[in-house]
């Protein structure tokens, strides 16, 4: 399976793509778009839309994961940050690909283990994932395939006798029915014996 990863920003969108046979996660390209110096904010958004979408044709993954937006300092910086995020998954739905969102939360949760890592710490977990001899640069670049490695991570996976492993909840709900609610009065202690 091939998944392409984005991490949107304005003035540089990294991108990355990995394949893997279940088992082991092989980087196929890696990199960021920056924006040229003196672009307007349209000129910028064409500039990902294109290069973006010529990287969608050649590399043809069957999946693209963003990077979804979680918070931003202020109130311009997260509508550029939108924007970005709108045409990068405008680019990935032309190329006829599904498109999947994680918080950046969920992805340092399924790369690192932990939700609050650092940069640093992101880039090193990706090196030792895709076996590099050197942390991928920019930061937008390994951020990129920490997304796409969170996609990889979180998909369900079909075990030896083709059932499903690693369901979501509403994947369970949908293939067993929904969960009833309990209150706390009817979990109960194990009998001690």
């Amino acid at each position: 399976m091939r998944i392409f990863g984005i991490d949107p920003g304005s003035e540089r969108t990294g991108y990355g793509c990995v394949e893997t046979d279940g088992r082991r996660h092989q980087l196929i390209a890696c990199g960021a778009i920056t924006a040229t110096t003196g672009d307007s904010f349209p000129q910028r958004l064409a500039r990902i839309h294109r290069e973006l979408a010529a990287l969608l044709a050649s590399h043809r993954p069957e999946c693209v994961a963003v990077e979804s937006l979680f918070h931003a300092v202020n109130a311009r910086s997260a509508l550029k940050l939108g924007h970005a995020r709108g045409v990068a998954i405008l680019a990935a739905v032309e190329a006829g690909c599904d498109v999947v969102e994680y918080t950046p939360a969920e992805v340092k949760r399924a790369v690192v283990g932990y939700g609050r890592a650092e940069k640093h710490q992101v880039q090193q977990m990706i090196k030792l994932l895709l076996g590099l001899s050197k942390a991928p640069t920019p930061h937008d670049a390994s951020d990129a395939l920490a997304v796409a490695i969170c996609h990889l991570h979180s998909r369900p996976r079909v075990g030896k006798a083709g059932v499903k492993t690693g369901l979501s909840r509403g994947a369970v709900e949908a293939e067993v029915g929904p969960r009833k609610a309990r209150s706390w009065r009817q979990y109960r202690p194990p009998a001690q014996g």
